[in-house]
Formats: C-alpha cells, sequence, structure tokens
C-alpha cells in the first residue's frame, strides 16, 4: 500500500473553519451558498465551538482558516480566534471586509496571523455591487487598509465570473496600491449559488484566454505582489488528490468534516468526536472506493461540482 503524506501526519496540517453559513451579502459566486439568514440548522454556538477549537489546539493542529459564509457576523468570531492564537496556532482570516474594522484588526494583530484574505471582485462599485448584491467596495478597499496598518499580511481574492473578469487587471493593480503580498485566483467553481446560476455568471472563453494572459503577464512583473493561480481548476486540484491527498480538514457550521470541497460525502464530526478520530477517518476515506470513484468522476465532468453542498454520509455511500 503506498505511503502517502496524509499517513505519516499525526494531524492535519491545515484546518479550514466554516464558523457559519450565515453572511451579510448575497453573492452570485457563493461556493457555500451562503446568504443572510442561511445559518446552517444545527450550527455550533459559543461553548461547542471554543470546546472544537480546544480540540484543534490539544491535536496540535498548527494552521487554522476560520471563514463562512462570513466569520465576522459569528458572535464569538474573535473568542475562537483568540483561544487558538493565544495557543500559538497559526490562523488565516478569510472575509469580505464589510465588518473587518481598525478596531477588529487591532485585536487580530495580538494574535499569529498568516494571513488575512478580503475579497475584491471588480474595482468600481457598479460591478463589485452586481457580484455582491448588498457589498461596498469602498467598505472592502477600507478593510485592506485596517490589515495593513496594524501591520497584518494582506492576501486579495478574486472570483472571475462574467461580470468581473474583465476586471482581472485592474484588481491585480489594486492589490498592488492596497499592499497585499498575495494575489489569490483561479478558474471559476461551478459549486455552490454559482453553480445554480451558471449560464449567468460563467466567463466565456475567450474571456477566459484573456484572463489567463493577463495573469501570466503580471506574474512576470518583479514586486512583492505573488499571483496564485494554479492550480487553475478544482479539477486539477481533485486529480492531484486521488493520488495524495491534501492534509487538511474542512468543518462545516454544524462541525461535520467533508472529505473535499468538491464532493459533498462526510466522513466525521468534530462536534461529538475527538480529532484524532476525524482525522483518522478522513484518511480512511481517500482509500474508499466510493470516494475515489466520486472523485474521478468529479475530475472527468465539471457539472458534478454542483453536488458539492448536498451532503451524504459516507457511511451511507459505501454500504
Amino acid at each position: 500500500m503506498t505511503m502517502r503524506t496524509i499517513d505519516r501526519l499525526r494531524a492535519p496540517l491545515l484546518v479550514t473553519w466554516q464558523l457559519t453559513r450565515d453572511c451579510d451579502l448575497c453573492c452570485l459566486h457563493c461556493c457555500t451558498d451562503s446568504a443572510p439568514g442561511k445559518a446552517l440548522p444545527g450550527e455550533l454556538d459559543a461553548a461547542e465551538a471554543l470546546a472544537l477549537a480546544g480540540r484543534l489546539v490539544d491535536g496540535d493542529v498548527p494552521y487554522v482558516m476560520l471563514c463562512g459564509g462570513e466569520p465576522l457576523v459569528v458572535p464569538h468570531f474573535l473568542a475562537v480566534a483568540e483561544a487558538l492564537g493565544a495557543a500559538g496556532v497559526q490562523l488565516k482570516i478569510e472575509t469580505n471586509g464589510q465588518r473587518f474594522t481598525r478596531e477588529v484588526a487591532d485585536r487580530l494583530a495580538r494574535l499569529p496571523i498568516r494571513s488575512i484574505q478580503i475579497s475584491l471582485d471588480g474595482d468600481t462599485e457598479e460591478v463589485y455591487g452586481r457580484q455582491r448584491p448588498g457589498g461596498s467596495l469602498a467598505k472592502a478597499h477600507d478593510a485592506c487598509r485596517a490589515a495593513r496598518a496594524a501591520d497584518l499580511p494582506l492576501e486579495v481574492t478574486f472570483a472571475p465570473t462574467r461580470i468581473t473578469i474583465d476586471h482581472a487587471e485592474a484588481v491585480i493593480a489594486r492589490a498592488r496600491e492596497l499592499g497585499a503580498f498575495r494575489f489569490n485566483t483561479g478558474r471559476l467553481m461551478r459549486v455552490g449559488t454559482a453553480a445554480r446560476l451558471w449560464d449567468r455568471v460563467e466567463p466565456t472563453a475567450a474571456q477566459y484566454r484573456t484572463f489567463r494572459e493577463t495573469l501570466d503577464r503580471e506574474a512576470r512583473i518583479a514586486g512583492e505582489l505573488e499571483l496564485c493561480y494554479s492550480p487553475f481548476a478544482l479539477s486539477d486540484a481533485l486529480r492531484d488528490s486521488l493520488d495524495d491527498p491534501p492534509a487538511t480538514l474542512l468543518v462545516l457550521p454544524d462541525g461535520r468534516v467533508k472529505v473535499s470541497a468538491v464532493l459533498p460525502h462526510i466522513c466525521a464530526s468534530l462536534r461529538d468526536q475527538p480529532l484524532v478520530e476525524a482525522w483518522q477517518a478522513y484518511r480512511d476515506a481517500w482509500r474508499d472506493p466510493a470516494i475515489l470513484a466520486a472523485a474521478r468522476h468529479a475530475v472527468e465532468d465539471e457539472s458534478l461540482h454542483a453536488n458539492a453542498n448536498r451532503w451524504k454520509s459516507l457511511s451511507v455511500v459505501s454500504a
């Protein structure tokens, strides 16, 4: 049996923790189906979330990304971040920036923050607002400035849709101006809200060609901004996972653990399982014939990614 990276590790190298499915925006491309009032039934409350944070600390997880939905709508977001950070866990915060104030930045600056990732989809209020209904580009820019003023490392992420993709070059320039160290992008994910609105948001082939040319050209410009766009598509990342699954756990707002962002399968629950058991269940899942078959099918047919949020237990699938 082949020895994989995950088989040599006592714990995941990264836990991506979706604190909630609630959000303050209604983004057309949202991969988690988040929107105002769409909190998942049974989301962890403050006590349960802090208990889970304690399990991650006790399990020696070195790095946690807190995301959503929008993590800053969660009343106990800062308490969770501070519990993890006080124990030395490196943190990444993924936010739309609408609630990311200087006060929030100053509190996070006391913690071991690896990055603050803020979405800048478009470089005008009109384009940004079309993709992110209810959002303010000015607030997102202010959030970037607040992060840098607090000396926090800033990442900018850009979701290319038919609406935004022609703004890629301008947003890259904006990221440089705002002091970001990294710009993250790639092919639009056909997951969640984007999958339901695919006919409206999928870029054309011509737009994608120009987009790739822009990224390749901008990546050759010397400077502090790193352009990250490989793997370019979810299918590429999933293909790599077949041979060497990522050492990452994706935790849903109710504590359940997904095998992959692209697949619907649930393999464990950190609400009521120790981390060591959830980690073993994840490693076992990536040897399960049902998972391997589902992953191969999803590599071959991107339309299957639309099923990623129709969660189902691996035990049911494997039966």
